[in-house]
């Protein structure tokens, strides 16, 4: 009596514990490049999900923290969780969209594992010049002066405080300073260059333009996945996100206050 031939395995079905766990690092890696660069949570969640079936994986789980992330894959009966602690590195929405495209590759069939791995390990942060950067923010914010009715002195005044503000902070961030004390040292210093023009009558309104000045502080991206990360459901990240954002806040007041009380220009208030 002959007996049946073995059921062939799919290629979906042919992974090894080697295959499984590389992908799971292939997740992992792509979800910390999203977290860390900015991405909110539910994105986070998302890409290295649909990432790990595209590779072949049964079911990619992940636990998202605001230091950490932890990805599972169950493939077979078979799990593999790998974990490792997230570090920001500063909000970059060019490597978010460049991880997304590579994920989209891969589930369109234009890119296998290996294709994938090279793709991701070759992005490479692209940023503006700082120098234009801190030019662009100055005229943004002058911008916002002119737009509260500012006259030409004063929106003036902002350009200058807002442009070297950010200078500051760019010299802060390559210098690796704590954010809460980046972000005092550059409120500080847009303050203090603004009140000039109300100290010696610069303008018809120089209080627009200590008001305007400290506009490029404001943690708007921060706050955006603060509140989209508590209403999706992801608390522990939503929280953290939130509490850094009055954090950051805080200590834009405090740089405010500081250069306020040294310049005694209270009484704009």
């Amino acid at each position: 009596m002959s007996q049946a031939a073995p059921p062939s395995l799919s290629p979906s079905n042919a992974l090894t514990n080697s295959d499984q766990h590389d992908i799971t690092h292939l997740c992992l890696t792509t979800g910390l490049l999203l977290l860390q660069h900015g991405a909110e949570s539910a994105l986070v969640e998302s890409v290295p999900t649909r990432l790990g079936q595209a590779l072949g994986v049964e079911t990619t789980e992940l636990m998202i923290l605001p230091n950490s992330l932890s990805v599972t894959t169950v493939h077979a009966g078979h799990a593999v969780t790998l974990v490792r602690r997230s570090v920001d590195r500063g909000i970059n929405m060019h490597l978010v969209t460049e991880a997304q495209r590579a994920m989209l590759a891969v589930e369109d069939k234009q890119l296998d594992r290996e294709g994938f791995r090279q793709r991701i390990h070759s992005i490479v942060p692209w940023r503006y010049p700082r120098w234009m950067v801190a030019l662009a923010i100055g005229v943004s914010c002058a911008s916002f002066a002119r737009l509260a009715g500012a006259d030409l002195v004063a929106c003036l005044l902002t350009f200058v405080a807002s442009t070297v503000a950010m200078a500051t902070r760019q010299v802060l961030v390559a210098m690796h300073f704590n954010p809460l004390v980046n972000f005092f040292i550059s409120a500080f210093v847009a303050t203090s260059i603004a009140s000039q023009g109300l100290i010696y009558g610069w303008g018809v309104s120089p209080k627009l333009a200590m008001a305007a000045c400290v506009l490029l502080l404001v943690p708007g991206y921060p706050m955006i996945n603060a509140v989209s990360d508590l209403v999706k459901g992801h608390y522990h990240t939503g929280l953290a996100r939130a509490v850094m954002t009055m954090l950051l806040g805080g200590a834009t007041a405090g740089g405010i206050l500081l250069a306020m009380t040294v310049w005694r220009v209270w009484g704009w208030l």
